[in-house]
């Protein structure tokens, strides 16, 4: 079954951020991913406490990002890191999480990440997204080898769509992030109901 995580850019939301941090919870994704690097660590531990309480009341997974030590205080069970992040944290504060996830554009820096104890990886863009303009997408293809060296879940990243989501869960991956699609759409239960129902019948066939 593929699996959704919600990647968060507050940015890119339409509305009150909260409220759309709740409508996502709502439709039970496979983890919440806040990924807001440009907040100072006060502002981001701030936000971190009000997403995780939204996550627990739906008993949805919040991962945090790249402020290991914010999550770490305030009991987060998972994190998220760019690798470069990864290789100067501390075995003895990544130790402090059950899952660690790692950002990876090449299949030998997914190796790296299995490696280094990473839980699973997200590995892309994938596709052309306006969040990487001018820049071609890897494709299927790259997804397929990044998955065929690991053992860890893979989770696909940039531009996809409930129409290209079959390919992508085709070449190997556990799931697919979603960022600009669920920020900016207007029903986010509708979208990721589109993506589910595409690939109950991706698994049929």
């Amino acid at each position: 079954m593929c699996e959704i995580l919600c990647i968060t850019n507050r940015r890119l939301c339409a509305g009150d951020f909260l409220r759309r941090i709740e409508q996502i919870a709502q439709c039970r994704p496979a983890g919440i991913v806040l990924r807001e690097k440009d907040l100072s660590p006060a502002q981001y531990r701030e936000l971190a406490a009000d997403v995780m309480e939204i996550c627990r009341r739906h008993d949805v997974p919040c991962i945090l990002h790249s402020f290991a030590e914010i999550a770490a205080e305030l009991g987060a069970e998972a994190i998220h890191l760019p690798l470069p992040v990864l290789r100067e944290t501390k075995d003895a504060l990544l130790r402090q999480f059950a899952a660690v996830g790692v950002s990876v554009h090449a299949p030998e820096e997914a190796e790296e990440a299995q490696c280094a104890g990473a839980s699973y990886v997200t590995a892309g863009h994938i596709y052309a997204t306006d969040c990487k303009k001018g820049l071609a997408g890897r494709g299927t293809g790259f997804l397929r080898e990044v998955c065929g060296r690991v053992q860890i879940p893979v989770y696909a990243i940039g531009g996809i769509t409930p129409e290209n989501a079959g390919d992508v869960m085709a070449a190997g991956a556990r799931g697919i992030c979603l960022m600009s699609s669920l920020m900016q759409c207007d029903d986010p239960a509708a979208l990721t109901a589109a993506f589910r129902k595409e690939n109950q019948y991706a698994d049929q066939t």
